[in-house]
């Protein structure tokens, strides 16, 4: 697939990617800080993610998945 738009999402900085297929259609997916990125992902988004995601944000979005995870344990 080649990479045609990287964009980045909101406070916890997820990347979006979108990508053109073999067949000329279209792939979407997202990325969150609490992914690990493969050794064969498109070196863009690798600099993307290193940039981005600090541990600042890291920390920010593990918080985040507790405080929910929490909040619907008691729903």
């Amino acid at each position: 697939m080649k990479l045609h738009k990287i964009e980045v999402i909101g406070e916890y900085k997820f990347i979006q990617i979108l990508e053109i297929t073999d067949s000329g259609g279209y792939h979407r997916r997202f990325l969150s800080p609490d992914m690990t990125i493969t050794d064969d992902e498109h070196q863009e988004i690798k600099d993307k993610a290193e940039e981005l995601w600090t541990d600042e944000v890291k920390s920010a979005w593990a918080t985040f998945q507790a405080e929910q995870e929490a909040k619907f344990k008691t729903e």
